[in-house]
């Protein structure tokens, strides 16, 4: 699974797919609705003085994986209509314009399945609302397609999600230019944003080179497993990291930057689509 950030009133909300649906992250819904400092507390409260909710919580809330500032971790989820069990029980003007956001994010996903390309334009609309230009788009959706392409060969060879790929994840990044993914946050003054999301034209082309030597020498080696898919990973990243090093004597420049994409200006959510 694959965390991918929607944005309500320009506020982000983490979801996930599962099961083929949209799964929220609750912390983020909470958030979003009640503008608390401390989402994880006010739903302890919530389940405390709603007998109903918290004697359903098991329905209505699941463990998934989550892209995080520490990397991926497990958190509470729910669905559409567990969302709408949730809004329930909290008194926000914010509502009732979350509950219609809510349903055209569930007839979104209901149309991907339907033509998958409308996903990848939304995508694109996305980054070119929030401001990115084309020639960083382009870039960073080859990106994304090389990664899917990484995590499927996983996905088939024994690789577990979540722990494991965060490892292999880092090991191609230490390979590749020198930090994990956790220190590249760092050093870009990064917490819950996506990494990749922040990254200049050559960290996007270099961690691409990486993830994609990383996918031919897992397909030539046919590697199996946690241990063997490490090993294809060190090496992948190695590759990358050995190219980035020429090219760092040739310019005298470093690859890794500490510059991000934090101050675009563009609109707060991405435009309509038509169906």
């Amino acid at each position: 699974m694959t965390t991918k950030i929607a944005m309500f009133h320009g506020r982000e909300v983490r979801k996930t797919l599962h099961e083929d649906e949209w799964w929220f992250v609750i912390e983020d819904v909470v958030a979003v609705l009640t503008d608390s400092v401390d989402p994880k507390g006010y739903i302890r409260d919530l389940r405390r003085r709603d007998e109903e909710i918290s004697k359903g919580w098991g329905q209505i809330a699941h463990t998934l994986w989550i892209e995080t500032e520490g990397g991926r971790q497990q958190m509470n989820c729910a669905n559409t209509e567990g969302i709408f069990r949730i809004i329930q029980s909290i008194p926000s003007p914010k509502a009732e314009p979350f509950k219609r956001w809510l349903a055209r994010v569930g007839y979104e996903r209901i149309q991907e399945i339907e033509d998958p390309e409308i996903a990848t334009k939304r995508t694109r609309a996305l980054y070119k609302a929030k401001g990115y230009p084309d020639d960083w788009i382009e870039k960073r959706m080859r990106g994304i397609a090389v990664r899917e392409q990484l995590t499927n060969e996983w996905q088939h060879r024994g690789v577990k999600e979540g722990q494991e790929y965060g490892i292999l994840t880092a090991e191609i990044s230490k390979a590749t230019f020198g930090i994990t993914p956790v220190e590249y946050k760092a050093k870009k003054g990064l917490k819950r944003e996506n990494l990749r999301d922040h990254m200049n034209d050559l960290e996007l082309i270099f961690t691409m080179l990486g993830e994609a030597a990383t996918t031919e020498i897992t397909q030539k080696k046919d590697a199996r497993g946690f241990r063997q898919n490490r090993d294809a990973a060190q090496r992948g990243g190695k590759i990358a990291g050995n190219a980035r090093k020429k090219l760092e004597l040739e310019s005298g420049k470093p690859v890794v930057s500490e510059k991000n994409y934090l101050n675009l200006t563009g609109k707060e959510e991405p435009p309509e689509l038509p169906g």
